[in-house]
């Protein structure tokens, strides 16, 4: 699949969603009444926008974290909602990948806001990795990246998880102990 392709699809996609019925589409559709632009223009403004700020705005990391979080978060309470076991697999897999790279950019956050225009690109991957495609960001790091490494290290983790919650609950235990002796 190339460029061109994906393009396509995109611009195809973007215009099934404006034709559809949605809270956006209708909002889109009254701005539209008032002042007389399309939808598909109005919306290209609003994509164009969202992106400028993205580059040149302040507080770009708080929009950048909302498009990465509030879609994906609805869309994974309906899956959850539905009988369909695959959307909660798909949304999984994104927050399982959400969150490794949210640590990945905790670490390194003194260097990547450095790079300019980082929450533009920030944001294009996020987008990526919720893309509705079988070939999405998550699907691909999940099965290229997050599984084998998880696989490897399974069994030392269980351990050490095994082991925590053992002394978690020892501790506990001597604490209520403790509680229950002073108040004696």
């Amino acid at each position: 699949m190339g460029l061109l392709d994906i393009l396509t699809s995109i611009k195809d996609r973007a215009e099934k969603f404006l034709n559809e019925k949605n809270v956006v589409t209708d909002f889109l559709g009254k701005v539209e009444e008032k002042t007389g632009i399309k939808k598909k223009i109005l919306a290209f403004g609003a994509v164009s926008v969202t992106g400028l700020y993205l580059v040149y705005g302040y507080g770009a990391s708080l929009l950048c974290n909302l498009i990465g979080f509030v879609y994906p978060a609805y869309y994974s309470i309906k899956a959850i909602e539905s009988p369909s076991k695959e959307d909660d697999t798909k949304w999984l897999t994104y927050w399982v990948v959400y969150g490794v790279f949210s640590l990945g950019e905790f670490f390194s956050d003194i260097f990547l806001y450095w790079f300019p225009f980082y929450y533009a690109f920030k944001c294009l991957f996020l987008l990526w990795c919720m893309a509705p495609m079988s070939w999405n960001g998550s699907q691909v790091i999940y099965n290229k990246v997050v599984r084998p490494v998880f696989l490897r290290h399974e069994a030392t983790v269980d351990n050490m998880v095994s082991n925590l919650s053992g002394k978690a609950m020892s501790a506990a235990e001597n604490l209520t102990r403790e509680g229950t002796d002073q108040c004696s």
